[in-house]
């Protein structure tokens, strides 16, 4: 067992948007170091499969709780349900999220608004909600997704790469109040990863959306070791950390104006 899932050994983990990719992956990690898992995302059946999974073949426990935090009564909803069973949440991972490509004009902008819902308020909410018992106990860690994304503005996923850069600073304010109490915060900033994201953005044609990816495997390693190790924020993948920090060297409007040209869809004619 790796030194860093050790940390979490016995304890409880919630894992929001569990049903699929990171965070399918991480429910695995955790299991894997006899991690007890509350699973939560939109789809049942997918959820269901992967407690049954994880809890056979690593012997833990694995709740799951159905909740759509479109909804902004959603955070509530699973703080109650882990009151009702008595677990203590002593690793939340705030991992749900979507994006949406296109030309932010012509979006749908209720789309949009779920965006911001469900990657900006929900990650507040229940990180506000666990928090407190959190403070209390002197324990506790939160792993919140963010993006390589957060770093620049990207036309096209403008919306998408905003709520990512709220993440990377809520987590990094977040993790320097939060130190005094012994609790660890984290933002996971992956490139493109092997996942369902392309296809739920609608982005799977796009030529700059189509270069190697990492596995999500992977990316939830990477994640974990850091927030075992302390760090605020953590870019998985040599690559993306290097054109991660080569962008503070160029001015802004030219990396957007560079981004613009990778992502600008392709012409209907």
């Amino acid at each position: 067992m790796e030194k860093s899932i050790a940390e979490w050994q016995g304890k409880w983990a919630l894992v929001t948007g569990a049903s699929a990719g990171i965070g399918k992956a991480l429910a695995e990690e955790l299991a894997a170091g006899d991690t007890n898992l509350v699973l939560t995302a939109r789809r049942r059946e997918r959820l269901e499969a992967l407690a049954i999974s994880l809890s056979t073949t690593h012997k833990i426990r694995a709740e799951i709780f159905v909740a759509d935090l479109t909804d902004p009564a959603g955070p509530e909803t699973i703080l109650a349900f882990t009151r009702d069973k008595n677990i203590p949440i002593d690793l939340l991972i705030n991992n749900a999220g979507f994006g949406a490509y296109g030309e932010f004009s012509t979006s749908d902008v209720s789309r949009q608004l779920e965006m911001v819902q469900v990657n900006c308020a929900a990650v507040v909410h229940l990180t506000h909600l666990f928090l407190p018992a959190m403070i209390e106990r002197r324990s506790g860690d939160i792993l919140i997704l963010a993006s390589t994304a957060s770093f620049q503005a990207v036309p096209y996923i403008t919306v998408y790469a905003a709520t990512k850069a709220f993440d990377l600073s809520f987590a990094e304010g977040l993790a320097e109040e939060v130190k005094p109490f012994g609790i660890r915060v984290c933002a996971l900033c992956p490139g493109s990863t092997e996942s369902e994201f392309r296809e739920v953005a609608n982005q799977s044609n796009v030529p700059a959306a189509n270069t190697r990816s990492e596995t999500a495997e992977k990316v939830a390693r990477t994640g974990l070791k850091a927030l075992a190790a302390g760090k605020s924020y953590v870019i998985s993948g040599a690559g993306n950390y290097l054109g991660a920090q080569l962008q503070r060297l160029v001015p802004r409007g030219v990396v957007t104006s560079i981004a613009a040209k990778m992502f600008r869809p392709r012409s209907k004619t």
